[in-house]
């Protein structure tokens, strides 16, 4: 084999079941702190629902928003629900594969002793994603059973949404798995949360309806992931079905794969692997 090829960050991902491992390895620790870590997930976005929710949403009332079946008028506090809940998939994904993925890999050293067992960095990185969305379901879960408890909403298809929202958590750990790569301390990922993931919350019909968005605007928030993933769960809770599934989910899958791709390139650059 060509040496140059062999070496190239760029190469085609050498994945296994050797991933498993890691995986297991990162749930096993994190089970002694796995309530604290629950409350610490949940008590962000339960409070921005109660206090948007049930506050704003006395004065609002009702959200006029585009459905397959019209414009309809749904309560301010389903609306913001249905927006929240895939905000606290990409929170939770993004803080596990940045802050602590980022301990792992350059802290801790805990990926170096990985790699001095038969498993590749490759396979870390795997782990390491599938992990962040692990943790972004888990977080997901309790907040759903929090909004139904609170009767939000009862509709079946939530069921569907649950695997939106942990497609929605992976899609996040890979984009926040490319700043893990490029930091050089934890002060880096403030460029993240700040320029990246806070505009993209107001961009993207989380809050109110993107309909009220400039035009130009609106075109660019068409293709952020967190509109799209919005786009599909939204539907959902109302008890309906997305108008354009097919749309949403491939603008999803396509940034999981490049986002991958390139966080596992820098991460082979950083690594010199």
């Amino acid at each position: 084999m060509n040496s140059t090829a062999a070496m190239s960050i760029w190469r085609f991902p050498d994945l296994s079941f050797r991933w498993w491992p890691v995986f297991l390895r990162n749930l096993l620790v994190w089970r002694k702190l796995a309530i604290p870590s629950l409350v610490g997930n949940i008590a962000e976005p339960l409070m921005w629902l109660v206090a948007f929710g049930y506050g704003m949403g006395a004065l609002v009332g009702q959200v006029n928003i585009t459905t397959t079946a019209g414009t309809t008028a749904v309560p301010y506090i389903l609306f913001l629900a249905s927006g929240s809940i895939c905000m606290s998939s990409m929170n939770a994904a993004s803080f596990e594969a940045l802050y602590s993925a980022f301990s792992r890999m350059h802290v801790q050293k805990t990926w170096d002793g990985i790699m001095n067992a038969p498993v590749s960095l490759d396979s870390i990185v795997l782990a390491e994603m599938l992990w962040a969305g692990f943790k972004a379901i888990f977080t997901v879960t309790a907040i759903l059973c929090v909004m139904l408890g609170l009767g939000i909403s009862a509709s079946p298809k939530l069921v569907a949404a649950w695997f939106v929202l942990l497609g929605a958590g992976i899609t996040f750990s890979c984009i926040a798995l490319i700043f893990n790569a490029l930091a050089k301390s934890y002060d880096f990922f403030t460029y993240y949360f700040t320029l990246f993931l806070t505009p993209m919350m107001f961009l993207s019909g989380v809050f109110f309806p993107r309909e009220q968005l400039p035009a130009g605007v609106r075109v660019v928030s068409d293709w952020l992931p967190l509109s799209n993933a919005v786009e599909l769960v939204r539907p959902m809770f109302m008890d309906q079905w997305p108008a354009h599934p097919l749309r949403n989910a491939l603008v999803l899958l396509v940034y999981t794969v490049g986002s991958f791709w390139v966080a596992l390139a820098l991460t082979r650059k950083r690594f010199k692997a």
